[in-house]
């Protein structure tokens, strides 16, 4: 028989009236809105020609029941046949006038879905709470409200293989809702969408063969068969979510390896006796430091052991894939047995720091055992080698997470492999702090930045399911504690930490995805927290309900083990070889760190940081940071030629055209060009150049322009990476609207380049203390914590112009407050020959310190705030710079100030036609060497007052950091006091003409005019 379909559906899974049309449907395949003819087989029963596409043949149906008159009389008639035939699917359709009884419940068997299909190594969770499925015409009503139609209409249009193309739907989205993932087998709900009853169906259709709908394995099953691979893809011991990604690719890839049948097989027994081997290393570490230290704050990892072997497989996986180097970071919780089991610290080397044996050469004041890092090179079972670097952190958590992926990426830029494939970041979280730090936020926004991506990070979450005593339905609104991923195209794996196999699997999946996409990616890792917050800390009065639970759960080492006994993978004898092996040598371990005699290694720089050193200002060396007039001149040239396709903005070409005067010496530098030139030269001497911040390759004053847009086509010219064809790399760029993440990963970038120029640049100076938390945890304490050396620059606009609270202060106070021990530089140059020389002076130096800079704002077009070729040529960074203006015996007044104000009170001492005022500026404020500012003032008579000016009130500037220092007798010789604003809570007036009127008073004030 020979007829013409037109418009046939592409969908193969759709059902047609007649089990011929949903071959037909199979047959058309893709195509669509086309005529095609082809041949069937005479007992298919097609009673007449196809006019149009399968929906509009439905269309007709309901036409039919709403009014039997309004079709044709062939139409009429087929519908007839097909309401009187009790097998035909049709019939099928118009279903119970009641909900079916829903197919969650237990005794039914084979569709329980609140069971894992795989053997449990636990018994098997309570029944969950089951919620009353919504019956059909709730459905319909959510969804076709509009159409009016009656319930047997509705039912129709929603046909028996649409509503199983929307179970298999909701199992994508929603399945690991019903996953077991949860150790404690806590109460949870079951999405109603998940039952098949909420679709209509019964236990009568179980046995119906539909379309799969792309299901791994088969066209057609049974909706029996069809659940069973649901359920073992989504429900098991893994729950993963990805249909939030919007990339058709990245969702058919992870739901072709959920749906892959080895993704549920068994492993081999040599993975599993590696993984009972790991396991073991981690529960017998914990027990042994309990009873050897008990009481002692160690903040176990027990009732999450199986991190040690997810970190082992990824690991290993990483360096099959070309890894060469892994940086990890995580919090204090497990990290003990991080160190000992992974990172490769040894266990005498911890045991020593229980044994609180203070070491009199230890350098700085160290911290906690559980804060500190460690470095190893790892070997993989094929034999590769992988570098490990745990980074050091302190308590607050996830703030390490950006630190780690700028270490990362300077190691990748280092290596010079576009790919970013060498070296990865492992990142470990914690529930609460996943969910609850903003800082985590900022770090997943930068994994699809040009300026700050990574190639990929493996996210691990310990979900411990409680945050010190706090709950997640206290901590969190958000189902899971990892949605906030969810901002990112990536998966988040769920997955049952005490199933081991399951987290192996996962960890494989994970892995593979990060290589294939240079993505991130999450573990979820559902464990428990077996000890309160910290050994002394009583978890069962505020949870004593899950807590109850966990003390009757016996170590996943033995629930494992009984496992592969039972599977007859390993005997009894060899898993017991593998615990006492253990035991001896902490053992042994022990006895060494309890010796008199044992000194532990102390750590020297090494590798990249080898001749680089930190200590006392008076320990480093003077370098010459000047440059020759005529290698300036060639660079400041080359910084004004375009190449001949590019269009350049009318105002840039004015800017170019100064340039070259400034290059020709007709024009007097200013500070973007003195800026310019400092990274241009550290360029070609080798040295690599990295600015980020928001709005930096402008400028937030639209000062730098160091990156130009063509006006045309918008494409894009950097001047500092055309100065030679053999310079180092000059990297500019814009960074998110974030300070810590942003601040945190430069600091992070500096660890692993200190031969670099780094720097970040804050928008106004005001924000910085949006990132805080890094200022007082890493870049100020560092060294004294950890010997942790940093050469970051601190670019952070200051000054009082009258732009309000926030647009004024840098806080040079705080920096101030922090800076002790010469562990930070805090300079406040105020011309650009002076900026030029303090950040070449940063890289040519060996002695390395963060560099807080306080930039100016309107000093950056100010006429006398300039500098010539020469002052680059000859000069060097100068601490204090000496009023030459005046006559020393003349001198009966000495104003001591730092920054933007100099250049008002030069101008009001011209004004008045004051010549004995003598007008110093401090350009360092710390170090502050005693016997240079000494030396700065022996030329003025002991008579003359020294009074210090600052635009800032009184509580805040550098005011009481020198006066604490000072007093009010300078050097025993000189009185000493100050000039300021009141005290205030805020920095600034948001009044523009009473900043005028109170900068008046105070510049009055500083020469005693009333």
């Amino acid at each position: 028989m020979r007829f013409t379909v037109f418009g046939c559906q592409s969908m193969v899974s759709r059902r047609g009236f007649h089990g011929g049309l949903m071959q037909v449907s199979s047959i058309m395949g893709k195509t669509a809105n086309k005529p095609h003819e082809f041949h069937m087989s005479m007992n298919q029963r097609i009673p007449l020609p196809l006019p149009a596409n399968l929906p509009f043949v439905e269309d007709l149906y309901v036409e039919f029941l709403r009014d039997p008159a309004s079709i044709s009389p062939e139409w009429r008639d087929y519908f007839k046949d097909v309401e009187n035939d009790g097998d035909h699917p049709m019939a099928r359709r118009r279903g119970p006038s009641r909900p079916p009884k829903s197919l969650f419940d237990p005794e039914r068997g084979r569709v329980d879905l609140t069971r894992p299909l795989q053997a449990s190594l636990h018994p098997p969770a309570p029944s969950l709470p089951r919620q009353a499925p919504l019956p059909k015409d709730a459905l319909f009503a959510r969804n076709h409200a509009e159409t009016g139609t009656s319930r047997l209409a509705r039912d129709t249009i929603i046909g028996e293989q649409d509503r199983v193309s929307q179970l298999v739907q909701a199992y994508l989205v929603r399945g690991h809702m019903a996953a077991a993932i949860d150790p404690l087998e806590m109460p949870r709900s079951v999405h109603p969408e998940l039952d098949p009853a909420f679709y209509g169906f019964t236990e009568n259709d179980l046995d119906g063969r539909f379309s799969t709908h792309g299901i791994a394995g088969a066209d057609f099953l049974t909706l029996r068969e069809i659940l069973d691979r649901l359920r073992a893809a989504y429900c098991g011991s893994i729950g993963s979510q990805f249909m939030h990604i919007s990339d058709p690719e990245r969702r058919a890839w992870v739901r072709e390896r959920m749906e892959r049948p080895k993704n549920h097989a068994s492993l081999k027994r040599q993975e599993q006796i590696r993984i009972l081997t790991r396991l073991t290393d981690a529960v017998i570490f914990e027990e042994f430091i309990q009873q050897k230290y008990p009481g002692a704050k160690s903040f176990s990892l027990e009732g999450a052991e199986s991190l040690i072997p997810l970190l082992d497989l990824a690991i290993e996986t990483a360096g099959e894939q070309g890894v060469e180097e892994v940086v990890l970071a995580m919090a204090h919780r497990g990290r003990l047995n991080v160190l000992a089991n992974i990172v490769g610290k040894r266990p005498r080397e911890i045991f020593h720091e229980f044994e609180n044996v203070i070491d009199p050469l230890r350098e700085g004041r160290g911290d906690v055992k559980y804060h500190l890092g460690h470095s190893t090179d790892w070997v993989t079972a094929s034999g590769r080698r992988v570098h490990l670097s745990l980074c050091f952190n302190p308590s607050h958590l996830e703030f390490v997470n950006p630190v780690a992926l700028g270490r990362t990426r300077a190691k990748q830029d280092r290596n010079g492999d576009p790919t970013r494939t060498p070296c990865t970041a492992i990142l470990i979280h914690g529930d609460a702090s996943f969910a609850g730090e903003g800082v985590v936020q900022e770090s997943l926004n930068l994994s699809r930045l040009e300026g700050y991506c990574t190639g990929g990070t493996l996210h691990v979450v310990v979900n411990n399911q409680i945050g010190f005593t706090t709950l997640p339905n206290e901590a969190r609104s958000a189902l899971y504690a990892t949605d906030v991923a969810k901002m990112l195209q990536i998966p988040i794996f769920h997955v049952n930490g005490e199933d081991p196999e399951a987290v192996a699997r996962v960890v494989r999946l994970a892995m593979d995805f990060r290589r294939t996409f240079h993505s991130d990616v999450v573990i979820d890792m559902y464990c428990f927290r077996r000890r309160g917050h910290n050994e002394g800390d009583e978890p069962s009065f505020t949870q004593p309900l899950m807590y109850g639970v966990i003390d009757k759960r016996r170590p996943l080492r033995e629930y494992y083990l009984g496992h592969l006994l039972r599977l007859g993978e390993v005997d009894r004898d060899e898993a017991d070889r593998i615990t006492v092996e253990r035991r001896r040598e902490l053992e042994r371990d022990l006895t060494e760190a309890r010796s008199h005699t044992y000194m532990p290694l102390r750590e020297k720089s090494t590798g990249i940081w080898a001749g680089y050193y930190g200590g006392l200002d008076g320990d480093a060396e003077e370098v010459g940071t000047g440059i020759e007039r005529g290698p300036l001149v060639t660079l400041m040239e080359t910084l004004t030629r375009l190449p001949e396709w590019f269009h350049p903005h009318a105002k840039i070409i004015q800017w170019l055209q100064r340039r070259r005067e400034m290059a020709a010496g007709a024009r007097s530098l200013d500070w973007s060009a003195g800026e310019a030139l400092a990274f241009a030269t550290l360029a070609v001497e080798g040295h690599p150049v990295r600015v980020s911040g928001q709005d930096t390759p402008r400028g937030t004053f639209s000062q730098r322009h160091a990156i130009l847009h063509d006006t045309e086509d918008g494409r894009m010219y950097v001047p500092l990476q055309h100065l030679a064809p053999d310079q180092a790399t000059v990297e500019i760029y814009n960074s998110p609207l974030s300070e810590a993440g942003v601040l945190g990963f430069e600091y992070g970038y500096s660890l692993d380049c200190p031969d670099s120029l780094v720097l970040w640049e804050g928008q106004f100076g005001d924000f910085v203390n949006a990132a805080q938390v890094i200022i007082d945890q890493f870049l100020v304490s560092a060294e004294e914590k950890w010997r942790r050396l940093s050469g970051l620059v601190l670019l952070l606009p200051h000054g009082f112009e009258g732009q309000g609270p926030e647009h004024s202060s840098a806080r040079l106070e705080r920096f101030l407050e922090l800076a002790v021990n010469d562990n930070i530089q805090v300079v406040n140059p105020t011309t650009p020959a002076q900026y030029f020389h303090v950040l070449r002076r940063q890289v040519l130096r060996r002695w390395r310190k963060p560099l807080i800079v306080m930039t100016p704002k309107s000093l950056l077009r100010h006429p006398q705030a300039i500098s010539t070729l020469e002052d680059l040529e000859q000069g060097r960074f100068r601490r204090i710079l000496f009023d030459r203006t005046v006559r020393p015996e003349r001198v009966e007044r000495v104003l001591l100030c730092s920054g933007k104000v100099y250049y008002d009170l030069v101008g009001l001492r011209d004004e008045l036609k004051r010549d004995d005022v003598a007008i110093l500026r401090l350009e360092q404020l710390y170090p502050l060497q005693n016997e240079e500012l000494h030396n700065s003032l022996t030329s003025y008579s002991s008579k003359a007052p020294v009074i210090w000016v600052q635009e800032e009130p009184a509580n805040m500037g550098a005011w009481r950091y020198l006066f604490a220092r000072f007093g009010d007798r300078l050097m025993d010789t000189w009185s000493f006091s100050a000039v300021c604003r009141p005290a205030s809570a805020s920095p600034a007036t948001g009044w523009h003409d009473l900043h005028k009127i109170e900068q008046q008073k105070l510049l009055k004030a500083a020469f005693d005019v009333h």
